[in-house]
């Protein structure tokens, strides 16, 4: 009894060291983790916070997976008391031996001269000595979810939806990511809330340890204002923005991944108007889209305390008295929510385009992106928030 006892726990120790090796990884990187402006900081010691609590971020280690990994996000946000719709970016300091917004945030360096590209806004491009963060995920957060998804604003909801949502949860595959995601490296996540109150999230990171190849990443652009001082990032109203950068060597099967979004919450501002985003590299035309999304009212559950007004229409309906279809006048609930805009719905994640570029030679080469934008005008805040970053195998 005895043997087979020593056996049978030699055997499953034998077995959890190899299928270890090759069992997935998984960390939860941030739990409920308050953020705000100047309110509740949360009970992690390790997290730090950049822009009076609206920029959270940590160090993290994970294994280096040398032969390749699948990478997944998984993010998740709930309300604290906010109640609007507000833009949201989680990101990764891909080089820590560069200036980052890190650097620039906690008064350690100043943006160089380089990374202006536009007058008053600096941070937007990288260069020898400095490049902007990576984003892993863009969102808007939605309408009040968690906080206000109770009875307080019942009579908003519409009746195809038997209950408000809890949280919003984006899950988003960035595998090509992989190799500024492993080992040690800067994680953060940005709310542009400017209440007290504002948002928690829970961010988890899994990896499937399956072999693939790993992707170089050169960041390019990034126009979020991460940093306190920014300006909101009105700069294609200006002029296209346009980035010159250096390949140290030949590369192949080259990708541009794009992500974009338009901002400007008045009526007729680039949030609610079709505005085409076009994209050249190195002279050619690339990319020639109107980023747009027509389907937010699948998102109303989400948004508990969105805007609602009433409009009248005409219903078509089978009368049971009658026996008949018959066609009546009725009032039907609208929520801002609902509405259409430029690439993003509250409640919903963006993900990047991807532009093919194929194989790209050693030396310099251009980015131009070109969006005829509406000027800021007073409390008119139009603009848009872009970011781009390149994916090659050497």
């Amino acid at each position: 009894m005895k043997i087979r006892n020593i056996l049978a726990i030699s055997l499953l120790l034998f077995s959890t060291c190899v299928f270890g090796q090759e069992s997935n990884f998984e960390i939860n990187v941030f739990n409920k983790q308050p953020l705000n402006f100047n309110g509740e900081k949360g009970l992690d010691i390790e997290t730090r916070m950049l822009q009076s609590g609206r920029v959270v971020y940590k160090k993290i280690t994970t294994p280096n997976f040398p032969k390749g990994t699948d990478v997944n996000i998984k993010l998740t946000v709930r309300s604290n008391g906010d109640r609007w719709d507000k833009s949201g970016s989680c990101f990764v300091v891909s080089d820590p031996k560069l200036i980052s917004i890190l650097d620039v945030s906690l008064g350690h360096k100043k943006f160089p001269e380089g990374s202006f590209n536009i007058e008053n806004h600096p941070g937007i491009v990288s260069g020898k000595t400095y490049q902007p963060v990576i984003e892993l995920m863009r969102f808007m957060t939605p309408f009040g979810v968690g906080h206000y998804s109770d009875n307080r604003v019942k009579y908003r909801r519409p009746v195809y939806i038997p209950s408000w949502e809890k949280q919003v949860v984006w899950e988003h595959d960035i595998s090509q990511l992989k190799d500024v995601v492993s080992g040690s490296f800067y994680i953060g996540v940005w709310i542009d809330s400017w209440t007290a109150e504002g948002y928690n999230f829970d961010l988890k990171l899994s990896y499937s340890n399956r072999e693939r190849k790993t992707l170089k990443v050169l960041p390019l652009v990034n126009t979020i204002p991460y940093v306190n001082g920014q300006s909101i990032p009105d700069i294609f109203a200006k002029k296209p923005l346009t980035h010159s950068f250096r390949l140290d060597e030949d590369v192949k099967n080259a990708k541009l991944h794009y992500i974009t979004t338009g901002h400007g919450g008045h009526s007729g501002g680039d949030e609610f108007i079709k505005i085409k985003n076009s994209i050249y590299f190195n002279n050619e035309l690339v990319l020639d889209t109107i980023p747009w999304r027509d389907d937010c009212a699948s998102f109303r559950r989400f948004n508990p305390t969105s805007g609602v007004w009433i409009k009248k229409d005409s219903a078509a309906y089978y009368d049971f008295e009658t026996k008949k279809r018959a066609i009546k006048v009725i009032e039907e609930r609208i929520a801002s929510s609902d509405l259409s805009r430029s690439n993003w719905c509250p409640g919903s994640s963006v993900k990047p385009m991807i532009v093919k570029l194929g194989d790209l030679k050693k030396g310099e080469h251009q980015l131009k992106i070109q969006i005829p934008a509406t000027p800021i005008d007073g409390d008119k805040l139009n603009h848009w928030l872009v970011s781009a970053y390149l994916t090659f195998e050497e």
